[in-house]
């Protein structure tokens, strides 16, 4: 399908014709002052001069003639290309039904805490994160995930895409207080919710993994969860933290041991019981099979087929045909064909 991107840039076509007749040239004749007088000052041999230039007018209609259609092409084409001619090719793009998953991650300061062990090593909660969140990326085979992070501050570092990959690249790259050391979890909610309230009803999830604390942001967490369950959206909590004190954490290169990252397992619980949702500690081996199984009781959202135009831009046609107009236009300056080779003037 071809159209013109700024097809009002027509209006300037008859612009050179219109013009000459609001502002036309009057030039009047040159005169001389004499003594207070004008006086008009004529050629001695005026009549010899007319006959020379009227013969030498006479043979040139055909340059004439052409000098003004190379002008006439140049217009054309700037206007031409000016409009933005484009040819669209229609692609369609078919999502499969799915289910529409945000993923909402804990990055605050306290996701450093050395409270998991791995083969008897201390390993961070965030190590335990990523772990858990990437074997459940790959295991949502077909589905659109998304992907928010929140620390003082809650953003949205991957909208909702069927590129798993994509997401679980970029979840990898997050470390613990890239969003800040506090902990804004009702914003977290708040936003994963409000963009999963744009997609169809019936599939909309939040998986959301923290230790429950909440120190930042403008949403309670529990409002917040009231929030999403107006909007119809189930969140599933994956608990990420021990209830133990003395928790060793690393701070400026130091583990040091403090008794305020103990885990808020009630109100995450909470927060799930209140958007219909479940619970699970992220040491529970069966608890990403438990949230697939569940996930995949809910509805599906339909397949949905969306058709894009491609633009091609033509611009470049008229534009090169107004450039070589404008070249042709060297051998006509003012209407007198240039002979190459040093020959007099026609």
């Amino acid at each position: 399908m071809f159209e013109f991107q700024w097809p009002w840039a027509a209006l300037l076509l008859p612009l050179p014709w219109v013009l000459p007749r609001l502002w036309p040239n009057r030039r009047p004749v040159e005169e001389e002052i004499f003594g207070g007088q004008r006086q008009t000052l004529l050629h001695p041999r005026l009549s010899d001069l007319e006959a020379i230039f009227g013969a030498r007018r006479l043979r040139l209609p055909l340059a004439g003639w052409i000098y003004r259609a190379l002008l006439t092409l140049v217009w054309l084409g700037l206007i031409l290309a000016l409009m933005g001619p484009q040819w669209l090719t229609p692609y369609t793009e078919v999502s499969t039904p799915g289910y529409d998953l945000m993923l909402a991650v804990d990055t605050s300061h306290s996701m450093e805490a050395l409270d998991f062990t791995v083969e008897g090593r201390p390993v961070s909660r965030m190590s335990v994160v990523k772990g858990v969140m990437g074997r459940l990326i790959e295991a949502r085979a077909g589905d659109r995930v998304g992907l928010v992070i929140f620390g003082t501050q809650a953003f949205l570092l991957s909208p909702l895409t069927l590129d798993r990959h994509a997401v679980r690249q970029l979840l990898g790259g997050v470390v613990a207080g890239i969003a800040g050391p506090a902990t804004a979890l009702g914003d977290a909610i708040a936003l994963g919710a409000s963009k999963l309230r744009e997609r169809p009803e019936g599939s909309r999830v939040m998986i959301l993994i923290a230790d429950g604390d909440n120190n930042s942001g403008g949403f309670v967490p529990r409002e917040a969860a009231l929030l999403a369950r107006t909007w119809g959206v189930r969140i599933y909590v994956i608990g990420v933290g021990s209830k133990q004190r003395n928790i060793p954490i690393l701070e400026n290169g130091q583990i040091r041991y403090r008794d305020d990252l103990t885990m808020d397992e009630d109100r995450l619980k909470e927060i799930a019981e209140l958007t219909g949702g479940a619970y699970f500690r992220a040491t529970h081996t069966r608890a990403l099979e438990e949230i697939s199984t569940r996930i995949d009781q809910l509805e599906k959202t339909e397949a949905q087929a969306r058709t894009a135009f491609l633009p091609r831009l033509l611009y470049r046609w008229p534009l090169g045909v107004a450039l070589i107009a404008l070249l042709a236009l060297g051998l006509f300056p003012e209407g007198r064909k240039r002979l190459v080779g040093g020959g007099a003037n026609a």
